[in-house]
């Protein structure tokens, strides 16, 4: 493979900081590999994106405004991915990993018959071969795998990776056909969107997160966001602050929720436990707020700040604004 194709996920034209991390690590890649970089933007809004994405260096993007895509199922875009892939030729296909993009990830893999590699953090070039390093088990290993020799990979590629680095001269605009007789039966009847014009967890800056020490769902709203929005982040939730129904299970961070990497992680009322750390481990600098000193966040965390919440935070939020000011 020498190519890299990026596929730009979107809602009606708006994206995600990640689909330009990955336009720009592409244009690394491909010139590293000997290629051309590609986007393939689909669906309605396409070329609203697509116009954005002229921005960066890529050689080409493949648009189609095609309804289908938003009204059923993920199989049209993996249909367009497929197509753009064999028009390129032999490629890297790079797919943010997100809900939807780890789905369309396993579907494309199989289409094309390509090896892939999961919540890529780093890529490799050397002698033509694309090695991608990936942390498992909760980031206690850092492992770093080979794509096979094949014509076709795939991998899906964790957000703030990668800087997002505009420079492009404007990239060919190329129409991709729709392959032919598809048919689908996966409809899309309703579309709910959870946490709309926030900014997302995954890609946020900062990170301010609350746990079973707030007490309850009032603080994550005149505590927390107050202190996210001077910090220009988002605000996320322990799995405990979920359960209790406190805030929707969209900011749960951890195991079983969102795995995020800041550079700055502010914990507030978080005891630590081991399902919640594997979730935010991976962030620059961890901040914790806790009345216990001993709670098992201390032991992680590279500063801890011992003291009531309540009377830490509200001030820690007006000396930000303050030297903002």
């Amino acid at each position: 493979m020498n190519n890299v194709i990026v596929y730009a996920e979107h809602r009606r034209g708006e994206t995600r900081k990640v689909t330009f991390e990955l336009v720009s690590e592409a244009r690394k890649l491909a010139d590293a590999l000997g290629g051309k970089a590609y986007a393939v933007a689909v669906g309605p809004g396409s070329a609203q994106l697509a116009e954005q994405l002229k921005a960066y260096p890529l050689d080409a993007i493949y648009v189609n405004e095609d309804p289908d895509v938003d009204a059923f199922v993920l199989d049209p875009i993996v249909d367009y991915l497929e197509a753009a892939a064999k028009l390129a030729g032999p490629s890297l296909v790079l797919i943010p990993n997100s809900l939807a993009g780890r789905d369309v990830a396993g579907r494309l893999l199989v289409r094309l018959d390509a090896g892939i590699t999961a919540d890529v953090i780093e890529f490799k070039v050397e002698n033509g071969a694309v090695a991608c390093v990936s942390p498992k088990l909760g980031g206690a290993l850092i492992t770093t795998c080979e794509l096979r020799p094949a014509p076709y990979g795939v991998s899906t590629v964790r957000p703030n990776a990668f800087a997002a680095q505009p420079g492009g001269s404007g990239a060919e605009l190329i129409r991709l056909e729709k392959p032919a007789g598809k048919a689908y039966a996966a409809a899309v009847e309703s579309d709910v969107e959870e946490g709309s014009g926030e900014l997302a967890l995954e890609e946020a800056p900062v990170v301010v997160a609350g746990g079973r020490g707030l007490g309850g769902p009032e603080p994550f709203e005149t505590l927390l966001k107050p202190l996210a929005r001077a910090l220009g982040g988002a605000v996320g939730a322990s799995r405990a602050a979920a359960d209790a129904g406190w805030v929707p299970y969209n900011l749960q961070i951890g195991q079983t929720g969102k795995t995020v990497t800041p550079s700055l992680y502010i914990a507030v009322g978080i005891s630590g436990a081991i399902q919640h750390k594997v979730g935010m481990r991976a962030s620059g600098t961890i901040v914790a707020i806790n009345k216990d000193g001993a709670a098992p966040i201390a032991e992680f965390s590279d500063l801890l700040v011992v003291g009531d919440a309540f009377r830490i935070v509200p001030e820690l939020t007006k000396l930000i604004e303050a030297s903002k000011g």
